[in-house]
């Protein structure tokens, strides 16, 4: 992982200087489970409202959207494998009309802003709350729903049957092949989170595979963990038979074992939830292993609770990131209501393992809750942030744009190249980043104060301010793992 070039900027009133990095991760999750509103819109409100939302979360710095494609075994996509979610159209397998894609639409609409799409599946749960009523005609639990449990309030795949792997791994397989997604992103639903006094009605199937396996039955938990991990290591193959640039990064709750639950201590000194021993979910495992490429753990509480510290448990997840990435998942509205996004940005900014950070929701940003639209947009993320590159997926930077030109025209100028640029080769530019310097001033492209923007497109246009200062305009091409090529031509303009 690449260290991350800082520089202080002045402060906004009544807030201390900031680091801001040239590289962070600056995600927002948009959910759909449980979003209402999409169903009472036309194709064409809805597409202006996600325009809206696209363009004013770009303003607030966020360059990655966590957009959810698939809340309950349903799609947001023309899926061959699932319906149509009841979020986007009020009824489970009712198809858009006029006939639409929103997952198409989204990643043309973050692409257009250079911002990334990672397409959110929740992997097991099929139903979230309203039990067997909502699936339609063509959902698997229709076909074959022995191949589902009813838990609480909840219908998930069982875990343990080796097929609702393959069928998971299928639809990512099906979304990879077919949409230009930069990564694919799970939430924290694993196992379902305990109901209290409720086991897990897993015995079927750990009788037919758990048992005729090898499990004992004082193993079973072992056996869960084990059929999340292979899920896990599944999923992370089939992306690298498929597209191997397409990430695969996972939001586990944000505890992973407390201190209390490990023999040898190494857990974080809380007590909650655990993702280890009751989701079955073995997140660093999958860290350490590489089948993940970043992780996202959801510390969503403040400074100070009692039983799950923000503090302690950033530090523990900075110390287990295991050289992987590694953003902090922000609970904004908690957040903002105990006024410590400073102290949260200066924290994760200054531990060395964490790039970045997520916003739950997105919604909170887009409301402006408690000024964070403000905070982000005038302050920390006041200048532009490259994605931090994915050296241990590729190291090999693009090649340098050629052809570096400029054009003046009625408003100020244009500046346009050529560059290698091929969809289907990772290696190639997939974005271009621009910098201004002052005419004289080092020519430093790792101060994030030189950027002045970036774009997808071969070429920028510069608006003719009073003519009174001389600057040095320079482009770099950046490829699909975020490596960043050199700058071998500048071209001096005075606006």
């Amino acid at each position: 992982m690449q260290l991350k070039p800082k520089t202080t900027i002045p402060a906004g009133p009544r807030t201390a200087d900031i680091q801001i990095p040239k590289r962070e991760f600056r995600g927002a999750w948009i959910q759909t489970v449980f979003q209402e509103e999409y169903a009472k819109m036309t194709p064409v409100e809805m597409q202006r409202d996600f325009i809206r939302k696209l363009d004013f979360l770009k303003k607030c710095g966020i360059n990655a959207i966590i957009f959810q494609v698939r809340p309950e075994a349903d799609a947001w996509y023309a899926s061959k494998y699932e319906p149509w979610s009841r979020f986007l159209t009020g009824k489970q397998g009712k198809a858009p009309s006029p006939m639409w894609d929103p997952l198409d639409f989204m990643i043309r609409e973050c692409h257009k802003r250079n911002m990334e799409l990672h397409a959110w599946l929740n992997p097991y749960r099929a139903s979230a709350s309203n039990g067997e009523s909502i699936f339609a005609s063509n959902h698997l639990y229709r076909k074959e729903p022995w191949r589902f449990i009813k838990y609480g309030d909840l219908i998930v795949f069982d875990p343990g049957i080796p097929d609702n792997r393959k069928f998971i791994c299928k639809v990512i397989k099906d979304i990879v092949s077919r949409y230009d997604v930069d990564a694919i992103h799970f939430d924290d639903y694993f196992y379902p989170y305990p109901v209290k006094g409720t086991p897990f009605p897993d015995d079927a199937s750990f009788r037919k595979y758990g048992l005729k396996a090898g499990w004992k039955e004082n193993q079973r938990n072992d056996w869960r963990r084990d059929n999340v991990d292979r899920l896990i290591y599944e999923i992370k193959q089939t992306l690298l038979d498929t597209k191997p640039w397409v990430r695969f990064g996972i939001s586990p709750f944000g505890i992973y074992r407390n201190k209390a639950s490990t023999p040898d201590g190494s857990g974080s000194d809380t007590n909650g939830l655990q993702n280890y021993d009751d989701l079955y979910a073995d997140v660093i495992k999958w860290v350490r292993s590489g089948w993940i490429d970043y992780c996202m753990p959801q510390v969503y509480w403040e400074i100070g609770h009692k039983l799950a510290d923000y503090t302690t448990l950033v530090h523990w997840w900075d110390r287990n990131a295991y050289d992987r990435h590694l953003y902090i998942g922000q609970n904004v509205k908690r957040t903002m209501d105990m006024k410590e996004l400073q102290e949260k940005m200066e924290m994760t900014r200054g531990l060395k393992h964490i790039s970045g950070n997520c916003f739950w929701p997105a919604n909170e940003i887009l409301r402006n809750t408690g000024g964070i639209a403000d905070q982000l947009r005038t302050n920390y993320h006041r200048y532009p942030s490259l994605i931090p590159a994915y050296t241990r997926m590729n190291q090999e930077p693009p090649a340098e744009i050629r052809n570096l030109t400029l054009k003046k025209t009625q408003v100020g100028y244009v500046l346009e190249w050529s560059a290698a640029m091929n969809q289907h080769n990772p290696n190639d530019a997939e974005y271009f980043v621009i910098y201004r310097v002052p005419e004289g001033a080092p020519l430093d492209i790792t101060d994030p104060r030189n950027i002045v923007g970036t774009t997808r497109d071969t070429s920028f246009e510069i608006i003719y301010r009073n003519g009174t200062r001389s600057y040095m305009y320079g482009v770099t091409a950046v490829n699909r793992y975020h490596n960043e090529s050199l700058i071998k031509q500048w071209r001096k303009v005075r606006i």
